[in-house]
């Protein structure tokens, strides 16, 4: 029974080392920095995306306007126009597609100084979610190194158990299975010096004239926690 006990808690702490290896918890903050990372990149694309149609349509705006100018100007050179008063709506004319074309340019060169600083914040957002990437692969390999490693000696402890309780009556190995659930994963017990190892509280003295007289082949269980348990040299009695 100890032998069995013995594997099962050897499979027990393996288990508890496969939830619980650090890996696990540097994965949960990567890909937590990883989302939101993701997140800021695509708001910083689509920005980018805004201010480059804004830009286009600043330049669509703009296009019309400078040709207009150029075409009264043309008109003024050539001397096509010669009334004075039609002459002179003509250069008012350009004077104000002259200041239109000023603020316009203006805008656009402020939506070009915005698209400038977005795309540099756009690509040191990706350069941070390819660094994330990185990382998040060199955690996930250290991890999946670990968990095959650890897989392996739960097998082979798994294989060993099987092997333990076939020679084991199947009642005895179901009640201690029952025990093993209840109790903290511990079914069974050495009695050592007189000492519960599960509980570790000492037996009576009655108690202990009764394990003492008890055949072999008989199951003890512990007074105080009711664990399975088992005689040997050092139990003390």
């Amino acid at each position: 029974m100890l032998d069995l006990q013995a594997v099962d808690t050897a499979i027990a702490q393996l288990r508890h080392r496969r939830a619980t290896l650090p890996e696990h918890g540097q994965l949960a903050r990567l890909e937590d920095e990883r989302s939101a990372a993701s997140a800021d990149l695509v708001a910083a694309e689509t920005r980018v995306c805004d201010l480059e149609v804004a830009q286009r349509q600043a330049e669509s705006d703009l296009e019309p306007v400078r040709q207009r100018r150029v075409r009264n100007q043309q008109r003024i050179d050539d001397g096509s126009v010669a009334d004075a008063k039609a002459l002179t709506g003509l250069v008012e004319e350009i004077q104000h597609l002259e200041r239109r074309i000023n603020d316009l340019e203006d805008a656009e060169l402020e939506l070009m100084e915005q698209l400038e600083n977005a795309a540099a914040e756009r690509d040191d957002l990706a350069a941070r979610n390819a660094e994330l990437e990185g990382r998040i692969g060199e955690v996930v390999a250290r991890r999946d190194e670990q968990l095959a490693v650890i897989d392996g000696e739960l097998a082979a402890n798994a294989e060993e158990r099987s092997a333990i309780a076939a020679d084991l009556p199947e009642p005895l190995v179901a009640t201690y299975d029952k025990l093993r659930t209840s109790h903290g994963g511990v079914g069974a017990a050495e009695l050592r010096n007189r000492r519960c190892t599960g509980c570790q509280l000492e037996v009576n003295a009655a108690d202990l004239r009764t394990f003492a007289a008890a055949p072999d082949d008989e199951v003890l269980r512990c007074e105080e926690c009711g664990r399975i348990l088992v005689r040997t040299i050092n139990s003390g009695l």
